[in-house]
């Protein structure tokens, strides 16, 4: 793992990352502006915004990332589809996910899908990234830099490719699915199999080695001991909806103690 540095001024998010700085955050599924305002002004250090498996597409970007302010948004894309990657950065996104990486072909693509020529193929246009044109240039020359690329592993064979996966330019830091890994594993619902354990220690181990920061998911807090004890610096916990129900069923228990008082 790259060691903890000290950055001037205000760094972005991929420089934080990069940084290897702890970084806190939950996922959103739901394209509610109101409720990522509310995430965003919690205390936060990142937005997780789900388009693989919630509800949220394209056409919700913008007004997401305008409730979000200046709390960073990364957008887990469905797919490894470059107009997903464009979109989601035009839109101001602080970089992208890309899930169920493979292989470091898969990577590689998807790296150069989120940079300019001449280190990628990301098309040129007018959007919200850079003021519809208000600070064109001064983006260009940041954007790259200031973008970040993660990509996720949870399956067999990225587990087989891990190395090759962790050694390509670029990737900012390789994020841990451990509910697919557990099922590609034929432990379905057994993040805590031994297969499956062994499976994300090896991960761990190898982007230490590589010098990549790793990001791990768990639905509550409770899950993220080991990966952080192991060196995770990125953490997404839980998402609004679970947010929710944990925060009622605990406002229901605690009534309904001080009522059978």
């Amino acid at each position: 793992m790259k060691k903890t540095r000290k950055l001037r001024g205000a760094p972005s998010f991929a420089q934080r990352l990069r940084a290897g700085e702890y970084l806190l955050g939950t996922l959103v599924i739901t394209p509610a502006p109101e409720i990522v305002e509310t995430l965003a002004g919690a205390g936060l250090d990142w937005l997780f915004i789900d388009c693989e498996h919630g509800v949220i597409d394209a056409s919700h970007f913008v007004s997401l990332l305008q409730a979000a302010g200046s709390c960073p948004c990364v957008v887990r894309i469905p797919g490894h589809d470059p107009a997903w990657i464009g979109r989601a950065l035009d839109a101001g996104a602080a970089g992208i996910i890309a899930p169920r990486v493979d292989t470091a072909a898969q990577a590689r693509a998807i790296v150069a899908a989120a940079k300019y020529p001449p280190r990628g193929t990301r098309g040129m246009g007018l959007s919200r990234a850079h003021g519809f044109g208000l600070r064109h240039a001064d983006y260009l020359r940041r954007a790259d830099d200031e973008t970040a690329v993660i990509i996720q592993a949870e399956s067999r064979t990225a587990v087989r490719n891990i190395a090759a996966i962790a050694a390509v330019p670029g990737i900012d830091a390789i994020f841990i699915g451990p509910n697919d890994l557990a099922a590609s594993l034929g432990q379905l619902g057994r993040v805590d199999a031994r297969p499956v354990v062994q499976a994300i220690d090896r991960v761990m181990s190898t982007c230490r080695r590589a010098g990549v920061h790793v990001g791990y998911f768990s639905v509550s807090a409770a899950g993220m001991g080991q990966a952080l004890a192991n060196g995770a610096t990125l953490a997404a916990v839980g998402c609004e909806t679970l947010l929710l129900i944990g925060a009622v069923r605990a406002m229901r228990d605690e009534m309904n103690a001080l009522q059978r008082r």
